[in-house]
């Protein structure tokens, strides 16, 4: 519920809603291709997910009953505000719209840092410290990735330690080709965004713009070239880069939102200097959680 003081004019409450919300638009638009927008309805929830469904089995007269195997992940959101001030003789001198501007910036940046911590997510996914575990208990990149109660039980990796070139993309796309299921089958993705930080955008047009083989002279054909497409960001470590599949409705990074980014708090303070201040909080609740590790293979951390 917002907190709106009557000594703050209504047009500037009006002004800051309507600037804000124009900024913000729709915040799930803003995410990056490989995240999805997730509504939580309740303080901490806890997402259930079935596995594979079973495959087929001989009848031999009876049914034989198979399960599915049940994944668990808790997700809390976290608090998040932006408080802006402006005084009342700097409102009453400038004629450039000074809170509308602010406002505004202040809804692109809750967009701005929802999509950064996307591409923070997938870039500290090797650990559990910044936004926590797979759902099976791992971090999301891991060597040793197994299903709890699976049929097979070998562990999978995701998780590779080598430069962005063609040949290290064949390697880190083959594998993720080879992932099997929790009923031991193959889900044969195909993973089609390489995600890196900018001081790779050569090498990874290379991979995916270019028909030949650039590292080769005899320009051996690209076969990957026009079936993989790039986004760099400089929320990345500098040359990490991972690879992930977006053609499905799941994706490997959510953003789990309690709240969308409103206006809770306008108020004024009149012993502020500059003939007093007015002070806008804007305040959104919302954090970053992994879906499947089979999406996404991290290239080099």
């Amino acid at each position: 519920m917002s907190l709106i003081s009557g000594n703050v004019p209504k047009h500037l409450v009006v002004d800051a809603r309507t600037g804000f919300l124009t900024a913000t638009g729709d915040i799930a638009t803003a995410l990056p291709p490989f995240a999805e927008q997730y509504s939580l309805d309740s303080k901490s929830t806890t997402m259930v997910d079935l596995g594979s469904a079973p495959m087929p089995t001989e009848n031999k007269g009876r049914a034989t009953v198979q399960s599915f195997i049940e994944k668990y992940l808790q997700v809390e959101p976290r608090d998040w505000d932006i408080t802006v001030g402006l005084s009342h003789n700097a409102m009453m001198d400038d004629q450039t719209n000074s809170l509308e501007s602010k406002v505004r910036s202040a809804g692109e940046n809750f967009r701005r840092d929802m999509s950064n911590k996307c591409f923070e997510a997938l870039d500290s996914g090797d650990s559990t410290t910044a936004y926590g575990a797979c759902y099976d208990g791992l971090s999301f990149f891991n060597n040793s990735h197994i299903d709890e109660g699976a049929d097979y039980q070998t562990a999978q990796d995701n998780l590779y330690s080598l430069d962005l070139t063609l040949n290290n993309f064949k390697t880190v796309r083959a594998a993720g080709r080879s992932f099997l299921d929790d009923r031991g089958e193959p889900v044969d993705l195909m993973h089609n965004l390489i995600v890196c930080h900018p001081d790779q955008e050569f090498e990874v047009s290379q991979i995916t713009g270019n028909p030949q083989d650039a590292t080769v002279a005899d320009r051996a054909i690209n076969p990957y070239s026009g079936q993989v497409s790039y986004i760099t960001s400089a929320k990345l470590t500098s040359g990490s880069w991972s690879l992930v599949d977006t053609s499905r409705q799941a994706k490997p990074v959510y953003m789990a939102v309690r709240e969308q980014p409103n206006l809770q708090a306008a108020w004024f303070d009149p012993n502020a200097g500059e003939g007093g201040m007015y002070y806008f909080k804007f305040y959104a609740r919302y954090n970053v959680f992994y879906g499947d590790w089979r999406l996404a293979l991290m290239g080099k951390s």
